[in-house]
């Protein structure tokens, strides 16, 4: 099966800062990909190269067989990035927005659509609200239904709980399975590593814009730690990982 994600090479540059160094990677339809590090470690910038907001310094991303480069904007129809702060119109509604992002889309049907994805992240009856009346985690649904709104082959999620009560993100992490299941391709990056055991099928650590592990969560226990390791958390995998990742010699997997 081709994958909905393929990144081969992937470099960005600010100035003399090296913030992403060479990533390969791909994503299959149906699959979570973690992408995990410290602060600092290139996850948002590689995100943002990802949904074609920044260019890459060099390398290549293909979104649904579509080369970002060449054809942005088929690639770009076939994605949605929802970033950790969600920016909106001050002075239109909740449902106008989702009718500006049909437009954008080309979703003919978005009303029905709209409203199921209203009623799925709890939004009904806020149709009429302005962003300035919604609360941080309101806003974080906003956000998530217009980026659902067009049925996005890819989703590229920066820490998509923030903001949300326990009740919101048990909802939203059944809202992320429903996608994958549906065939839809998801990268999680987020801080939560207990959310990303629990929903992502691959990871991908990086730190100092270098890819440092990549697999499933056994496959990098037994890279790192031998048959011993079954019983190893994510965090102290994690903190292994990022530690030895600042040593001389350490390489990409």
């Amino acid at each position: 099966m081709d994958a909905v994600l393929e990144v081969d090479g992937l470099e960005k540059v600010y100035g003399d800062v090296r913030a992403v160094r060479g990533l390969s990677f791909s994503v299959a339809p149906g699959e979570i990909l973690g992408l995990v590090g410290p602060n600092g470690a290139g996850k948002t910038s590689t995100l943002r190269c990802l949904a074609g907001i920044l260019p890459p310094s060099a390398g290549r991303i293909a979104v649904a067989g579509n080369d970002l480069k060449q054809r942005t904007v088929e690639a770009k129809r076939a994605l949605a990035f929802l970033p950790d702060e969600p920016r909106f119109f001050d002075y239109l509604t909740v449902w106008e927005h989702l009718n500006f992002t049909a437009r954008l889309y080309g979703v003919e049907d978005w009303e029905a659509r709209g409203r199921a994805l209203l009623e799925e992240m709890e939004l009904s009856g806020k149709e009429k609200a302005l962003p300035g009346e919604l609360s941080r985690g309101m806003k974080q649904k906003l956000s998530i239904a217009c980026g659902f709104l067009h049925s996005p082959k890819l989703i590229l999620l920066d820490e998509p709980l923030t903001g949300l009560d326990p009740i919101g993100i048990r909802r939203m992490k059944a809202s992320l399975r429903r996608r994958a299941e549906e065939g839809s391709a998801l990268v999680l990056s987020s801080h939560l590593l207990p959310l990303v055991e629990e929903l992502c099928h691959r990871l991908l650590v990086i730190a100092g814009g270098r890819a440092v592990a990549l697999g499933t969560l056994p496959e990098i226990r037994a890279r790192l730690t031998g048959p011993e390791s079954e019983g190893v958390s994510l965090e102290e995998l994690f903190i292994r990982i990022t530690s030895a990742a600042t040593e001389p010699g350490m390489s990409s997997p």
